[in-house]
């Protein structure tokens, strides 16, 4: 067997603490057990990668926030991928970073509650919409994905 070259490296994925896809590009995946604990070790990752990649400031804060929150409401409101996995996946270009979180989705499709003073929970998606330039949600073969594009506009619009 040959010497791996600089080419075959860059093409070849490196595997995550999870053992999820790590690197192929600018994207970036990580599937993480369905599990509580798995929030601050995949918020640790995504900021990882991005100072890894220069991203700075408000925009890394912003990220982290988002990471944790689209995550948490992952784990407390749906169901786990077949896998009993929820998958993390991120981009970044030009300082515009994009997070997807994927389920196995719920009983409601998510949507960010309206105001309430009182409230002791049910803020994660309006704390979302607050930071991202954009967010969504898409559904597809029994999977929802909740999406957020920060430090600009998301390349999904034509």
């Amino acid at each position: 067997m040959g010497a791996v070259t600089s080419d075959e490296k860059a093409k070849t994925p490196e595997t995550d603490e999870f053992g999820g896809l790590i690197g192929v590009g600018s994207a970036r995946t990580i599937r993480a057990p369905w599990h509580p604990s798995s929030i601050t070790r995949i918020r640790a990752a995504v900021i990882a990668d991005l100072q890894a990649r220069d991203v700075e400031g408000e925009t890394l804060d912003e990220v982290a926030v988002v990471t944790s929150e689209l995550v948490t409401n992952a784990l407390r409101h749906a169901t786990p991928l077949h896998d009993n996995t929820v998958r993390v996946h991120w981009t970044e270009r030009n300082g515009i970073v994009e997070v997807e979180v994927t389920d196995g989705g719920g009983e409601t499709e998510p949507r960010a509650r309206p105001e309430a003073v009182f409230a002791v929970s049910g803020r994660g998606l309006r704390i979302v919409r607050s930071y991202a330039h954009e967010w969504g949600v898409s559904e597809k073969k029994g999977a929802v994905t909740v999406w957020a594009a920060l430090g600009g506009p998301s390349r999904r619009r034509a």
